[in-house]
């Protein structure tokens, strides 16, 4: 038994589970100086498995979770989902009324920046923090919307939009198209409350993609050409944050089309992706150039949308109807200084999608590779992701020559049985 970590990984997922040590040690029916002994590697020479036990059922964590470093640890789990879909059935989430909580409510501009540093560990691919900031994000905006007046109010419902979003995005990374689409509906009827064309444009984006992921990729193709188009003036006006919206509406209906034609082959379905991925192209080129200056915390940022990320949409929606081959092609068309201006997680996500393309041409050597080097720009992107386990797990049963070693390391440190 690895004693020594114990305390230290005990210490881990207190903080994970957003307990003190004073709460702790009430709940382990200890003091509050038995914990930070404990947690320093003070009790820990021959600790009574009773106690060890304990720890596991107050923490909600399986027992190798304390023994050893398991593979997985950063990855958003099945606790932490849970706390942000009992946030979305709260009452005053459900209705968008005042909880009972006495306190004054936060400033836009605080809840603001509590958004911008949580969405900026989602694009640096660091998710394990967003199972404990979403949550309580959540509640706070709620609360600001419901309590302030005036443009406050529209500003805090522009932050709970976003904040409603990224719970989409999160749960879409870790394998509950449910509690996405749940998120993506909250979102798009806050953003309705903002008045701000573009945030209605994003949620129609995150709940279009949730759709997708839910198996309703029809439905989720015609929400989304049609907020385009009931919001194209609206977002035509509102300049390049508008634009980038457009044409994200545009990607995400050719994703849809593309799961469409995947789970029932219908022509129709897949001669619709290039229509879509080519419209998406016209609102990057009024846009111009991939290296201008977006606002730091615009649309346009927040989607990463211009000509780079429409090439990544086209080889997303290839290796979605197996087209492996066109993936490959178009994944080499894209400059690479392009490609590493994006966000670290967009470039994991790029680069896992590429593997599957590699895969499907039988180039099954090179798609581990591209596999690890997706996990040196974001692990959890690989480690976490049940897509990404799915696809090491095909590449294990098909054989892979050469790259077999790599490819069984990467599998254990994605926790999967041999």
């Amino acid at each position: 038994m690895d004693t020594q970590g114990i305390g230290r990984r005990v210490a881990y997922w207190r903080e994970r589970r957003r307990l003190t040590q004073a709460n702790f040690g009430a709940l382990m029916g200890q003091s509050r100086r038995w914990v930070q002994d404990f947690e320093a590697g003070q009790r820990q020479a021959n600790p009574k498995i009773s106690i060890v036990h304990r720890a596991t059922a107050v923490l909600q964590v399986p027992l190798e979770a304390l023994l050893y470093d398991t593979p997985g640890r950063d990855c958003v789990d099945a606790i932490e989902l849970d706390a942000i879909r009992t946030v979305l059935q709260r009452y005053d989430v459900i209705t968008g009324t005042a909880d009972g909580d006495d306190a004054e409510p936060l400033p836009v501009v605080t809840l603001w920046n509590r958004l911008v540093h949580a969405r900026s560990a989602f694009e640096a691919g660091s998710y394990a923090s967003l199972g404990t900031a979403v949550p309580q994000l959540l509640i706070d905006t709620n609360r600001a919307a419901a309590r302030h007046d005036g443009d406050d109010r529209l500003g805090a419902f522009r932050v709970l939009t976003m904040a409603l979003n990224l719970a989409e995005s999160a749960s879409i990374k870790f394998g509950s198209p449910e509690l996405a689409v749940h998120s993506g509906s909250r979102a798009v009827a806050a953003a309705e409350r903002s008045g701000d064309p573009v945030m209605m444009g994003l949620a129609a984006c995150h709940l279009s993609d949730a759709m997708t992921h839910h198996g309703q990729a029809p439905a989720a193709t015609a929400f989304a050409v049609a907020a385009a188009g009931r919001l194209a003036s609206d977002l035509a006006a509102a300049g390049p944050d508008g634009l980038a919206v457009l044409g994200t509406l545009y990607l995400k209906a050719a994703m849809a089309q593309a799961g469409a034609a995947q789970c029932a082959p219908d022509t129709r379905a897949a001669t619709a992706v290039p229509v879509h991925l080519d419209q998406a192209d016209d609102y990057a080129a009024q846009l111009g150039d991939d290296d201008g200056a977006p606002a730091p915390f615009g649309a346009r940022t927040w989607t990463s949308f211009g000509a780079t990320n429409v090439g990544l949409y086209r080889v997303a929606a290839s290796v979605q109807l197996s087209e492996g081959e066109d993936a490959v092609t178009v994944a080499a068309e894209i400059p690479a200084a392009a490609r590493a201006a994006l966000p670290r997680e967009r470039r994991a996500h790029h680069l896992v999608d590429l593997a599957r393309a590699y895969q499907q041409v039988g180039r099954r050597e090179t798609a581990v590779d591209t596999l690890l080097e997706a996990e040196r720009e974001a692990k959890e992107e690989v480690l976490c992701r049940p897509r990404t386990k799915q696809l090491v797990d095909d590449l294990r049963l098909l054989g892979v020559g050469g790259a077999e070693r790599r490819l069984q390391a990467l599998a254990s440190r994605c926790g999967l049985a041999e």
